[in-house]
């Protein structure tokens, strides 16, 4: 019978007597390796027992009950902590890097704000039908501070259907002519928009033909300014405006019956604050009195109505000044531009149906539709030329107030003259 104690190995055999011990060639076992919480009892001290035994082992403890796996403290005990693990034992979710999400946050938004307005101006500068010739027009005054740009509605149909005239009541006449004329003077002392009676009286210099170069003569024929328009064109037109009041044009905007209308439904209408009511067979107008919204047709209606008014064609003027003053503030409302399904639209059909110089850039269009809106917002200032009489029907301007006007604009001084 051996001395050993029971469960020792014999270390001078080198083999087993059913033993667990270390050097031992069989498992240990299962109860003893695999699971700790059954603790192994220390063995009783046998006699002969010297206190030492080199094959005797503490209780070995995986720390699975204590939460711990395999020499991680704190894993999987309640909370997560230092050690990067959760309450489910495994790994804890990292912090989130706030200040690198708000960093990519706005790069991706200045990225898609970038791409979005270069791919709109891009759209829109290629919309621009730059038509018009200013190197054509000969003999041209001197420029000064500020810019000047004249403004033109025609009386275009270019486009429309039989059922769109009947729609708005533009007839059918054959050609263009000049409806509507402005001169918007655009300086550091506040913005000034005169409106030009297409019944005003001027006389015709020479000039060279837009589309056959020939130089035509000046004879002193005088007519209404609108003719001009209709034997030449828009260079004609600028060359009789700058020969009849010394004021350089530095750009030309044009713009006819069914793109304004066009513009006004695709804002979805403009409110107006009539203070009478009137009716117009020609135009097609029926407008009572107060706040009403106007819709395409209807707005064509209200700017081209003369035959209801004592004063025709300065009345006409007032309330061109006054629907485009508040067109332009419903298109640079929030609600339209912050809104694409209203932005887009409007710019299309704008640009669509626009007609300017070759030098006109968008941010000129810009800068005049600014001015515009501010005019009649209490930046500027907007009147009728000043006239004093009339001859033959056709308008007479006043030649002193126009001089003092024109040298005003010249220098871009605060404008003090009146007009009618």
């Amino acid at each position: 019978m051996s001395d050993w104690p029971e469960g020792r190995s014999d270390r001078q055999g080198g083999g087993s007597r059913g033993g667990y011990g270390r050097g031992s060639a069989s498992a240990r076992p299962e109860g003893a390796r695999v699971m700790p919480h059954v603790q192994r009892p220390v063995p009783q001290q046998q006699p002969g027992y010297d206190g030492y035994d080199d094959a005797y082992e503490p209780p070995y403890d995986s720390g699975y009950n204590t939460g711990q796996v395999y020499g991680q403290p704190g894993r999987g005990q309640g909370g997560g902590g230092d050690d990067g693990y959760g309450p489910s034992g495994r790994p804890a979710r990292p912090a989130p890097n706030w200040r690198k999400r708000i960093k990519w946050t706005a790069i991706t938004v200045v990225t898609v704000v970038v791409v979005t307005s270069v791919s709109t101006y891009f759209w829109a500068d290629s919309k621009l039908h730059r038509d018009v010739d200013l190197s054509k027009v000969i003999d041209r005054p001197e420029a000064g501070e500020g810019t000047n740009y004249l403004i033109v509605g025609t009386d275009s149909r270019e486009g429309m259907t039989a059922e769109d005239k009947k729609k708005l009541h533009t007839g059918s006449a054959e050609g263009k002519r000049t409806d509507t004329m402005m001169i918007l003077h655009v300086g550091d002392n506040g913005d000034t928009l005169v409106s030009l009676p297409r019944d005003s009286n001027v006389t015709i210099p020479s000039f060279k033909g837009a589309e056959s170069g020939k130089l035509y003569p000046a004879t002193g024929r005088q007519t209404k300014l609108n003719a001009a328009y209709a034997e030449d064109g828009p260079e004609l037109l600028v060359r009789t405006v700058e020969a009849n009041t010394g004021l350089r044009i530095d750009h030309y905007a044009e713009i006819g019956f069914g793109g304004f209308a066009s513009i006004v439904d695709a804002v979805g209408g403009v409110e107006m604050d009539l203070k009478k009511g009137f009716k117009d067979k020609w135009s097609g107008a029926d407008f009572k009195a107060g706040k009403q919204t106007l819709n395409g047709q209807q707005a064509l209606a209200f700017v081209r109505t003369r035959h209801a008014f004592a004063q025709s064609d300065l009345q006409r003027t007032k309330n061109q000044q006054a629907f485009l003053a508040a067109l332009a503030h419903k298109v640079a409302s929030p609600t339209t531009i912050m809104n694409p399904f209203k932005l887009y639209p409007t710019l299309g059909a704008g640009l669509d149906s626009l007609v300017v110089d070759k030098d006109m850039s968008l941010w000129n269009l810009a800068s005049m539709f600014m001015a515009m809106k501010g005019v009649n917002g209490g930046d500027g200032k907007s009147m009728n030329m000043p006239t004093n009489g009339s001859v033959g029907g056709n308008l007479l301007w006043d030649k002193t107030k126009v001089k003092q006007l024109v040298d005003q604009f010249n220098k871009d001084e605060k404008v003090t003259v009146s007009g009618n």
